[in-house]
């Protein structure tokens, strides 16, 4: 399994990354041994995952979700699936918002 994982920085910013083992690799964060954008804002907080079967598929979504708004990231990490689908792209354009 693979898994896409979104932390919470101390200022309030989303950093998002994949791995094999989320629990390990936020201990990575935690500890400010990973990238710098996390050992800067420390500390972190892990607020969302999904897992994936394959590598490719997690770097995929990781990617999206990296080009997703503020907005769109807080409606996925809170559930909130009807705020998520009006602030599509896609979305937006069918009901003439855009």
């Amino acid at each position: 399994m693979y898994f896409v994982h979104i932390l919470e920085c101390c200022d309030g910013s989303y950093y998002v990354g994949h791995a094999a083992d989320v629990s390990a690799r936020f201990v990575v964060h935690c500890s400010g041994k990973g990238p710098s954008y996390t050992a800067n804002r420390l500390p972190v907080r892990l607020v969302y995952e999904e897992s994936f079967t394959t590598l490719n598929e997690a770097v995929r979504r990781e990617k999206q979700l990296k080009g997703w708004s503020r907005a769109k990231k807080e409606s996925l990490i809170s559930g909130d699936l009807t705020r998520l689908r009006s602030l599509s792209g896609c979305d937006a354009t069918r009901q003439g918002v855009r």
